[in-house]
């Protein structure tokens, strides 16, 4: 067994490990996969020493969550963090499934719609489903999740309702969960949070979270969880097709990542380590979320996460201008323009 560094999330208590496992390909993400596909990718997982896990209602709508409760199921509860989110409650259609839930993304049967609520009562029944489907007593991070068309009942009632869940011992750690910068920045101005989850917003592609929500944080002294580093695909294998934030890339930036690529390759290191370690080096980010679905796909992104990025890569990205000078780097380079000494 590997082991992977921890960092704290808020004052309670949490840790999370620097690189941490997605479970939406739990739930059937685009394509089915079986009970015992997804237990051997969550067994990899620890395997491979990463012992913080988030999933959703949301992830083939309470697919992914029982899952990743069936193969935590034997592991010391004391051991391993685990998130959940809230948001979207699953009610049960009347009628047979007509169809899949491919609309929203997941090869399942459409057994159940999404409500939205982020209401106090809303939170409440979305934790304890979450907490029956994943068979656990308690989850230590709850975020809301993609309250982008719901602020106004996110900060007036879905807010404060995880902060009493904090302060009564159920929760461990609060937050925000959302593909944008902006409410997220919102939310640690605004609230008591310990954390927010950033999706696809700081990559090699996408540094839009540099500009406010990474230095808010910090100044703040509130954790940041980076997903989507891959941005869905097109930095883990860029090619013609590859899909960016889970829509057909343009072409141009196409052409960026297999610019980086050779990069990479030049340097004697490969697009997905640097993809992985780029985030990381931001004081204010916690962990790193990298959704998979098989061992193999996660043994291969813990091995690129424990290998060394040479500076030389970091250097040339500045140069070329494909990273801004205030983008932290894991090793430390010179700015363009400044003098070294």
């Amino acid at each position: 067994m590997n082991s992977v560094a921890r960092r704290s999330v808020g004052s309670g208590g949490v840790e999370v490990t620097e690189l941490s496992f997605g479970a939406a390909g739990l739930g059937n993400l685009y394509t089915p996969m079986t009970d015992e596909d997804a237990v051997a990718a969550v067994d990899a997982a620890w395997d491979a020493g990463l012992r913080y896990f988030d999933t959703a209602p949301h992830y083939g709508i309470g697919l992914s969550e029982r899952r990743l409760g069936e193969a935590l199921r034997a592991r010391p509860r004391e051991t391993y963090a685990l998130s959940t989110k809230v948001g979207r409650l699953l009610e049960e259609v009347a009628e047979e499934p007509a169809g899949d839930d491919l609309d929203h993304g997941f090869a399942v049967p459409a057994t159940h719609r999404r409500v939205w609520d982020f209401s106090a009562d809303g939170i409440r029944r979305s934790l304890e489903a979450s907490l029956t489907r994943l068979g656990l007593d308690r989850v230590d991070i709850v975020y809301l999740h993609d309250p982008d068309d719901h602020a106004e009942q996110a900060f007036r009632e879905g807010y404060p309702a995880l902060e009493r869940l904090r302060s009564e011992g159920v929760v461990g750690a609060i937050g925000a969960g959302m593909n944008q910068t902006a409410m997220l920045t919102r939310f640690l101005r605004d609230t008591d949070v310990d954390a927010v989850l950033c999706a696809g917003r700081y990559t090699l592609l996408d540094q839009s979270a540099l500009a406010e929500l990474l230095p808010v944080a910090q100044e703040h002294g509130k954790a940041v969880v980076i997903g989507g580093v891959f941005n869905s695909g097109l930095l883990a294998d860029p090619r013609p097709g590859a899909t960016y934030d889970y829509t057909p890339a343009p072409a141009a930036l196409v052409d960026r990542a297999r610019h980086l690529k050779a990069m990479a390759e030049r340097h004697g290191t490969t697009l997905r380590a640097a993809a992985l370690a780029f985030p990381l080096a931001h004081p204010a980010v916690a962990t790193v979320l990298v959704g998979a679905r098989s061992p193999h796909e996660v043994r291969d992104a813990a091995v690129r996460f424990a290998s060394e990025v040479p500076g030389d890569f970091w250097k040339e990205a500045r140069a070329e201008g494909l990273l801004p000078t205030g983008a932290p780097v894991p090793v430390p380079v010179p700015v363009p323009g400044e003098d070294p000494a």
